[in-house]
């Protein structure tokens, strides 16, 4: 692959979850600050994010893939569609760019720039819930993109809106994101002693869909 080609891919990767974490977290903040009920504010985040990730998958899948979640990123390697150093690239960035969407959206909101949550979220539902969440967001990937590749990216951006709301866990479902969302003491941080249990529901979710999509899909 061309230097030139692999810096475009990193930046993509890079400013998409950037982007991404900052409409995530962004959008939490904006809601807590207009509204005390949390069903609104969820609804306020959910709708953001559809919509925000719709675009952004639109933007950069061209150039990238828009993968935006190193599970994605993983899952494409051992499908023989991203090589190993690609793969590591790209996770680096994604887990960069989170990190910096999530402090600018401090600072554009006048919180600090990093406070670390104290949203303590884990329990044994939230636990499997992830599983299922990241399970339903890579069967969403592969399977309409082997069928319609230009409906992707309204797909998942629907299924994240849906999945908000029929988690526990309010779909974490990416490693990159549950990394930078440590960050914020808002509606959509999560404590740092949760990160840990939460990318391995992710990594069992994506062996799962690597297991479907190898022996049943492909």
């Amino acid at each position: 692959m061309k230097v030139k080609e692999l810096k475009v891919k990193l930046f993509s990767e890079t400013i998409g979850t950037f982007f991404l974490l900052l409409i995530v977290v962004g959008s939490g903040i904006m809601g807590e600050n207009l509204t005390s009920d949390k069903a609104v504010v969820l609804l306020a985040n959910s709708t953001a994010t559809f919509l925000g990730l719709t675009v952004l998958i639109w933007t950069f899948a061209p150039y990238s893939g828009s993968h935006f979640n190193p599970v994605v990123s993983f899952i494409m390697m051992v499908l023989g569609r991203l090589t190993r150093t690609e793969a590591i690239l790209f996770v680096f960035c994604q887990v960069l760019g989170g990190v910096a969407g999530v402090v600018v959206a401090n600072i554009i909101f006048d919180l600090s720039i990093i406070s670390i949550s104290e949203n303590v979220r884990l329990t044994r539902g939230v636990f499997i819930s992830e599983i299922i969440a990241t399970v339903g967001l890579l069967n969403t990937i592969l399977l309409v993109g082997k069928q319609k590749a230009e409906l992707v990216a309204v797909a998942v951006g629907m299924y994240i809106g849906a999945a908000y709301w029929f988690t526990s866990s309010t779909s974490f479902s990416n490693p990159a994101v549950t990394i930078a969302r440590t960050l914020s003491d808002t509606f959509t941080g999560i404590s740092p002693s949760d990160v840990v249990p939460f990318i391995i529901a992710q990594f069992i979710g994506t062996l799962i869909v690597y297991l479907l999509y190898r022996y049943v899909y492909e």
